[in-house]
């Protein structure tokens, strides 16, 4: 199933990807935010289980910032799975 996630407190805007029925996730992409670094995390993220990457993602700070696009991405992860 496809997902958009609106992120908050980061440089990207926004977060699509898949969820498997397996709990795989697919096809991530960020909308802004710093390319290659984004590039790099969405090619790690392709495959994994779901509760792995966030388990790996969650509480990442940018900063000063109390967040991260990767804290985002583990956050955009949980809602999805609230709505399986």
């Amino acid at each position: 199933m496809k997902y958009t996630y609106k992120t908050n407190g980061t440089c990207s805007r926004a977060i699509t990807f898949d969820i498997e029925q397996d709990n795989t996730v697919k096809n991530v992409k960020f909308e802004g935010g710093c390319n290659g670094n984004l590039q790099g995390i969405s090619k790690m993220a392709e495959g994994m289980k779901a509760d792995s990457l966030i388990e790996l993602l969650k509480g990442i700070k940018c900063g000063f910032k109390s967040t991260s696009c990767p804290d985002q991405l583990a956050k955009a992860l949980e809602q999805a799975k609230k709505r399986e």
